[in-house]
Protein backbone atom coordinates (compact mmCIF):
# COMPACT_ATOMS: atom_id res chain seq x y z
CA UNK A 1 0.00 0.00 0.00
CA UNK A 2 1.15 3.40 -0.85
CA UNK A 3 0.14 6.73 0.30
CA UNK A 4 -1.96 8.66 -2.39
CA UNK A 5 0.18 12.29 -1.89
CA UNK A 6 -2.05 13.81 -4.39
CA UNK A 7 -5.17 13.17 -3.14
CA UNK A 8 -3.79 14.19 0.59
CA UNK A 9 -2.23 17.19 -0.86
CA UNK A 10 -5.89 18.12 -3.09
CA UNK A 11 -7.13 17.54 0.57
CA UNK A 12 -5.37 19.99 2.47
CA UNK A 13 -5.32 22.23 -0.11
CA UNK A 14 -9.54 22.90 0.06
CA UNK A 15 -10.32 25.88 2.77
CA UNK A 16 -12.72 24.42 5.14
CA UNK A 17 -12.76 26.99 8.16
CA UNK A 18 -15.00 26.29 11.16
CA UNK A 19 -19.09 26.81 10.28
CA UNK A 20 -17.63 27.39 6.39
CA UNK A 21 -16.75 23.35 4.87
CA UNK A 22 -18.55 23.61 2.39
CA UNK A 23 -15.68 22.72 -0.33
CA UNK A 24 -13.87 20.13 1.64
CA UNK A 25 -17.30 18.80 2.49
CA UNK A 26 -18.00 18.49 -1.48
CA UNK A 27 -14.95 16.66 -2.33
CA UNK A 28 -15.27 14.44 0.20
CA UNK A 29 -18.72 13.26 -1.27
CA UNK A 30 -17.13 12.71 -4.47
CA UNK A 31 -14.24 10.84 -3.31
CA UNK A 32 -16.29 8.25 -1.09
CA UNK A 33 -19.70 7.84 -2.88
CA UNK A 34 -18.79 4.72 -4.61
CA UNK A 35 -17.65 2.78 -1.69
CA UNK A 36 -21.26 3.69 0.76
CA UNK A 37 -24.45 2.79 0.31
CA UNK A 38 -25.86 5.26 1.88
CA UNK A 39 -24.56 9.03 2.33
CA UNK A 40 -26.33 12.35 4.00
CA UNK A 41 -25.71 15.76 5.54
CA UNK A 42 -27.24 16.45 8.49
CA UNK A 43 -28.20 19.81 9.78
CA UNK A 44 -25.00 21.16 11.13
CA UNK A 45 -22.92 20.13 7.77
CA UNK A 46 -21.33 16.43 9.00
CA UNK A 47 -21.23 14.23 5.83
CA UNK A 48 -22.47 11.24 7.02
CA UNK A 49 -21.87 8.03 5.09
CA UNK A 50 -22.71 4.29 5.77
CA UNK A 51 -21.23 1.12 4.77
CA UNK A 52 -23.78 -1.74 5.59
CA UNK A 53 -22.12 -4.51 7.89
CA UNK A 54 -22.63 -8.13 8.76
CA UNK A 55 -24.68 -6.79 11.57
CA UNK A 56 -26.90 -4.35 13.03
CA UNK A 57 -25.19 -2.84 15.94
CA UNK A 58 -23.63 0.61 15.19
CA UNK A 59 -20.35 2.25 15.04
CA UNK A 60 -19.39 5.83 14.16
CA UNK A 61 -15.84 6.96 13.07
CA UNK A 62 -15.17 10.64 12.92
CA UNK A 63 -12.99 12.72 11.23
CA UNK A 64 -12.71 16.45 11.41
CA UNK A 65 -12.78 18.09 8.18
CA UNK A 66 -12.49 22.04 9.81
CA UNK A 67 -9.24 23.39 9.94
CA UNK A 68 -7.94 25.91 12.53
CA UNK A 69 -8.64 29.50 10.64
CA UNK A 70 -9.65 33.48 11.82
CA UNK A 71 -12.80 35.40 10.81
CA UNK A 72 -12.14 39.46 9.76
CA UNK A 73 -13.50 41.29 12.76
CA UNK A 74 -12.84 44.98 11.52
CA UNK A 75 -11.28 46.41 8.22
CA UNK A 76 -9.87 50.08 8.82
CA UNK A 77 -9.52 53.02 6.76
CA UNK A 78 -6.64 51.93 5.04
CA UNK A 79 -7.56 48.90 4.23
CA UNK A 80 -5.77 46.27 6.63
CA UNK A 81 -7.59 43.76 7.94
CA UNK A 82 -8.02 42.75 11.87
CA UNK A 83 -9.18 39.22 12.83
CA UNK A 84 -10.42 36.87 15.55
CA UNK A 85 -9.20 33.10 15.68
CA UNK A 86 -11.38 30.00 14.30
CA UNK A 87 -9.27 27.37 16.78
CA UNK A 88 -6.00 27.40 18.47
CA UNK A 89 -3.00 29.41 17.32
CA UNK A 90 0.51 30.07 18.66
CA UNK A 91 0.98 33.73 17.47
CA UNK A 92 4.60 33.68 16.81
CA UNK A 93 3.56 30.94 13.65
CA UNK A 94 1.78 33.75 11.84
CA UNK A 95 4.78 35.88 11.23
CA UNK A 96 5.54 36.19 7.55
CA UNK A 97 2.76 34.03 6.45
CA UNK A 98 0.58 34.44 3.56
CA UNK A 99 -3.48 33.87 3.71
CA UNK A 100 -6.61 33.31 1.63
CA UNK A 101 -9.62 35.99 2.66
CA UNK A 102 -12.62 34.07 1.18
CA UNK A 103 -14.83 37.57 0.58
CA UNK A 104 -16.45 37.90 -3.08
CA UNK A 105 -13.50 36.35 -4.03
CA UNK A 106 -10.41 34.94 -3.06
CA UNK A 107 -8.27 37.31 -1.88
CA UNK A 108 -4.50 37.03 -1.32
CA UNK A 109 -3.08 38.20 1.72
CA UNK A 110 -0.08 38.52 4.11
CA UNK A 111 0.47 38.74 7.86
CA UNK A 112 1.89 41.78 8.74
CA UNK A 113 3.34 43.29 12.01
CA UNK A 114 5.32 45.73 13.42
CA UNK A 115 8.97 45.30 12.39
CA UNK A 116 11.66 44.48 14.84
CA UNK A 117 13.79 47.57 13.95
CA UNK A 118 11.14 50.02 15.46
CA UNK A 119 10.33 47.85 18.54
CA UNK A 120 11.40 49.42 21.39
CA UNK A 121 13.62 46.62 23.74
CA UNK A 122 10.57 45.90 26.01
CA UNK A 123 8.37 45.58 22.77
CA UNK A 124 11.04 43.17 21.28
CA UNK A 125 10.65 40.75 24.99
CA UNK A 126 7.12 40.44 24.73
CA UNK A 127 5.63 37.49 23.19
CA UNK A 128 3.81 37.91 20.12
CA UNK A 129 -0.06 38.27 20.44
CA UNK A 130 -2.92 37.63 18.04
CA UNK A 131 -3.90 41.39 18.16
CA UNK A 132 0.06 42.28 16.50
CA UNK A 133 -1.21 40.99 13.65
CA UNK A 134 -3.13 42.80 10.65
CA UNK A 135 -3.88 41.38 6.84
CA UNK A 136 -2.25 43.36 4.34
CA UNK A 137 -3.25 42.76 0.51
CA UNK A 138 -1.49 45.24 -1.37
CA UNK A 139 -4.69 46.92 -2.35
CA UNK A 140 -6.04 50.38 -2.03
CA UNK A 141 -8.60 50.29 0.88
CA UNK A 142 -11.50 51.25 -1.77
CA UNK A 143 -11.02 48.08 -3.15
CA UNK A 144 -10.73 45.86 -0.44
CA UNK A 145 -13.94 46.88 1.31
CA UNK A 146 -15.38 46.20 -2.33
CA UNK A 147 -13.95 42.65 -1.34
CA UNK A 148 -13.96 41.53 2.25
CA UNK A 149 -16.71 41.90 4.35
CA UNK A 150 -16.80 42.00 8.36
CA UNK A 151 -17.38 38.00 9.26
CA UNK A 152 -15.81 36.72 6.36
CA UNK A 153 -13.61 33.60 6.83
CA UNK A 154 -9.77 33.50 6.44
CA UNK A 155 -7.35 30.18 5.60
CA UNK A 156 -3.69 29.61 5.13
CA UNK A 157 -1.62 29.29 2.28
CA UNK A 158 0.78 26.60 2.09
CA UNK A 159 1.16 23.54 -0.46
CA UNK A 160 2.23 19.52 0.35
CA UNK A 161 5.38 18.98 0.08
CA UNK A 162 7.53 15.93 0.16
CA UNK A 163 10.55 15.58 2.52
CA UNK A 164 11.93 12.50 2.86
CA UNK A 165 9.76 10.19 4.12
CA UNK A 166 7.14 12.70 5.69
CA UNK A 167 4.55 14.72 4.08
CA UNK A 168 5.01 18.81 5.07
CA UNK A 169 1.97 21.14 4.65
CA UNK A 170 -0.68 23.53 6.55
CA UNK A 171 -3.92 21.25 7.59
CA UNK A 172 -2.36 18.04 8.51
CA UNK A 173 -4.71 18.21 11.29
CA UNK A 174 -7.04 17.14 10.88
CA UNK A 175 -7.09 16.35 6.28
CA UNK A 176 -4.55 13.40 7.14
CA UNK A 177 -7.48 11.92 9.40
CA UNK A 178 -10.02 12.63 6.50
CA UNK A 179 -7.83 10.81 4.08
CA UNK A 180 -7.63 7.93 6.55
CA UNK A 181 -11.19 7.51 6.51
CA UNK A 182 -11.63 7.59 3.23
CA UNK A 183 -9.39 5.56 2.15
CA UNK A 184 -10.52 2.55 4.71
CA UNK A 185 -14.12 3.16 2.94
CA UNK A 186 -12.24 1.85 0.23
CA UNK A 187 -10.01 -0.61 1.43
CA UNK A 188 -12.52 -2.76 4.10
CA UNK A 189 -14.14 -5.55 2.48
CA UNK A 190 -17.47 -5.32 5.37
CA UNK A 191 -17.31 -3.96 8.20
CA UNK A 192 -18.68 -6.35 11.18
CA UNK A 193 -21.56 -3.76 12.40
CA UNK A 194 -22.96 -0.92 10.59
CA UNK A 195 -20.61 1.96 10.13
CA UNK A 196 -21.04 5.42 10.48
CA UNK A 197 -18.21 7.23 8.38
CA UNK A 198 -18.69 10.73 9.64
CA UNK A 199 -16.54 13.69 8.32
CA UNK A 200 -17.58 16.46 10.78
CA UNK A 201 -17.54 20.20 11.25
CA UNK A 202 -16.49 22.69 13.78
CA UNK A 203 -14.00 20.33 15.86
CA UNK A 204 -11.91 23.12 15.94
CA UNK A 205 -14.10 25.51 18.18
CA UNK A 206 -15.22 22.44 20.80
CA UNK A 207 -16.27 19.57 18.79
CA UNK A 208 -19.69 20.84 17.69
CA UNK A 209 -20.30 18.88 14.42
CA UNK A 210 -19.32 15.25 16.66
CA UNK A 211 -22.00 15.77 19.32
CA UNK A 212 -24.55 16.26 17.10
CA UNK A 213 -23.66 13.59 14.75
CA UNK A 214 -22.90 11.18 18.04
CA UNK A 215 -26.94 12.11 19.05
CA UNK A 216 -28.36 11.61 15.67
CA UNK A 217 -26.71 8.08 15.12
CA UNK A 218 -26.69 6.81 18.75
CA UNK A 219 -23.65 4.45 18.24
CA UNK A 220 -22.88 1.29 20.04
CA UNK A 221 -18.95 1.82 19.84
CA UNK A 222 -16.50 4.93 17.83
CA UNK A 223 -13.80 5.88 16.87
CA UNK A 224 -11.55 9.33 16.67
CA UNK A 225 -9.74 9.96 13.89
CA UNK A 226 -6.87 13.14 14.83
CA UNK A 227 -3.49 13.93 15.03
CA UNK A 228 -1.28 14.51 18.27
CA UNK A 229 1.40 15.82 19.35
CA UNK A 230 4.76 14.40 18.08
CA UNK A 231 7.56 16.03 19.95
CA UNK A 232 10.61 14.33 19.18
CA UNK A 233 12.20 17.40 17.94
CA UNK A 234 15.91 18.81 20.10
CA UNK A 235 15.45 20.52 23.15
CA UNK A 236 12.48 18.35 24.16
CA UNK A 237 13.12 15.80 27.17
CA UNK A 238 11.63 12.54 26.83
CA UNK A 239 8.08 12.25 28.94
CA UNK A 240 7.61 15.55 26.65
CA UNK A 241 7.45 13.38 23.10
CA UNK A 242 4.13 12.07 23.51
CA UNK A 243 4.85 10.30 20.46
CA UNK A 244 7.64 10.10 17.56
CA UNK A 245 7.51 10.17 13.78
CA UNK A 246 7.99 6.86 11.76
CA UNK A 247 7.31 5.01 14.76
CA UNK A 248 3.80 4.09 14.01
CA UNK A 249 0.32 4.75 14.64
CA UNK A 250 -0.80 6.17 17.69
CA UNK A 251 -3.71 4.58 19.73
CA UNK A 252 -5.31 7.21 22.54
CA UNK A 253 -4.78 5.99 26.21
CA UNK A 254 -6.55 9.48 26.73
CA UNK A 255 -6.33 13.45 25.89
CA UNK A 256 -8.42 16.13 27.92
CA UNK A 257 -11.43 15.53 26.42
CA UNK A 258 -11.75 11.36 27.02
CA UNK A 259 -9.90 8.49 28.54
CA UNK A 260 -10.34 5.75 26.07
CA UNK A 261 -12.20 2.36 27.76
CA UNK A 262 -10.33 -0.07 28.70
CA UNK A 263 -12.00 -2.87 26.71
CA UNK A 264 -11.42 -0.87 23.40
CA UNK A 265 -7.91 -0.71 24.39
CA UNK A 266 -7.37 -3.98 24.63
CA UNK A 267 -9.08 -4.89 21.76
CA UNK A 268 -7.02 -2.05 19.24
CA UNK A 269 -3.63 -3.48 20.69
CA UNK A 270 -4.60 -7.18 20.20
CA UNK A 271 -5.32 -5.90 16.71
CA UNK A 272 -2.65 -4.34 16.04
CA UNK A 273 -0.25 -7.33 17.19
CA UNK A 274 -2.13 -9.59 15.25
CA UNK A 275 -1.47 -7.81 12.23
CA UNK A 276 2.26 -5.97 12.73
CA UNK A 277 0.83 -3.06 12.78
CA UNK A 278 3.59 -0.97 15.16
CA UNK A 279 2.17 1.77 17.22
CA UNK A 280 2.81 3.76 20.13
CA UNK A 281 0.05 4.32 23.32
CA UNK A 282 -0.96 8.18 23.24
CA UNK A 283 -1.42 9.88 26.53
CA UNK A 284 -1.95 13.77 26.00
CA UNK A 285 -2.69 15.96 28.65
CA UNK A 286 -4.24 18.76 26.73
CA UNK A 287 -6.09 19.36 23.83
CA UNK A 288 -9.50 17.12 22.76
CA UNK A 289 -10.91 15.38 19.82
CA UNK A 290 -14.34 13.63 18.48
CA UNK A 291 -13.65 11.05 20.44
CA UNK A 292 -15.18 12.58 23.51
CA UNK A 293 -17.79 13.91 21.81
CA UNK A 294 -18.87 9.93 20.79
CA UNK A 295 -18.06 8.79 24.09
CA UNK A 296 -21.25 10.84 25.57
CA UNK A 297 -23.58 10.15 22.98
CA UNK A 298 -27.06 8.39 24.44
CA UNK A 299 -26.23 5.77 27.17
CA UNK A 300 -22.58 5.60 26.00
CA UNK A 301 -20.32 4.72 23.86
CA UNK A 302 -17.07 2.47 23.86
CA UNK A 303 -15.00 4.49 22.40
CA UNK A 304 -10.99 4.26 21.23
CA UNK A 305 -8.53 6.75 19.13
CA UNK A 306 -6.35 6.13 16.31
CA UNK A 307 -3.94 9.11 16.00
CA UNK A 308 -1.32 10.10 13.70
CA UNK A 309 1.65 11.32 15.16
CA UNK A 310 2.53 14.79 13.69
CA UNK A 311 5.51 17.34 14.24
CA UNK A 312 4.89 21.08 14.48
CA UNK A 313 0.86 21.16 15.19
CA UNK A 314 -1.13 23.88 14.31
CA UNK A 315 1.03 25.50 12.16
CA UNK A 316 1.81 25.74 8.28
CA UNK A 317 4.29 23.13 8.48
CA UNK A 318 2.79 20.29 10.01
CA UNK A 319 4.52 17.18 9.22
CA UNK A 320 3.72 13.38 9.08
CA UNK A 321 5.53 10.22 8.47
CA UNK A 322 4.07 8.41 5.52
CA UNK A 323 4.45 4.29 7.28
CA UNK A 324 2.26 6.37 10.49
CA UNK A 325 -0.28 7.47 8.26
CA UNK A 326 -0.26 4.09 6.08
CA UNK A 327 -0.74 1.95 9.59
CA UNK A 328 -2.77 4.01 10.50
CA UNK A 329 -5.66 3.03 8.02
CA UNK A 330 -4.54 -0.45 8.26
CA UNK A 331 -5.66 -0.46 12.18
CA UNK A 332 -8.88 0.84 11.45
CA UNK A 333 -9.73 -1.19 8.75
CA UNK A 334 -8.94 -4.26 11.00
CA UNK A 335 -10.81 -3.22 14.07
CA UNK A 336 -13.79 -2.34 11.87
CA UNK A 337 -13.91 -5.78 9.96
CA UNK A 338 -13.29 -7.49 13.59
CA UNK A 339 -15.08 -5.61 16.27
CA UNK A 340 -17.67 -8.37 16.45
CA UNK A 341 -14.63 -10.40 18.52
CA UNK A 342 -14.55 -7.66 20.74
CA UNK A 343 -14.79 -8.57 24.14
CA UNK A 344 -17.46 -6.37 26.32
CA UNK A 345 -16.74 -7.74 30.14
CA UNK A 346 -14.82 -5.64 32.52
Amino acid sequence: MKLDTNLLRRLCRVPGAPGREEQIRQMVMREIKAYVDEMRIDQMGNVIALKKGKEQRKVMAAAHMDEISFIITHIDKNGFARIHTLGGFDPKTLTAQRVIVHGKQDLLGVMGSKPIHIMTPEERKKAPKIADYFIDFGLPAEQVQELVSVGDVVTRERDLVELGETVCTKSLDNRVCVYVLIEALRQMQQPAYDFYAVFTVQEEVGLRGAQAAARSINPDFGFGLDTTIANDVPGAQDHEQITSLGKGTAIKVMDSSVITDSRMLRFMESIAHKYDIPYQREVLTGGGTDTGAIQRSGEGAIVGCVSVPTRHIHSVVEMCHKSDVLHSISLLVHCLEELDHFDESW
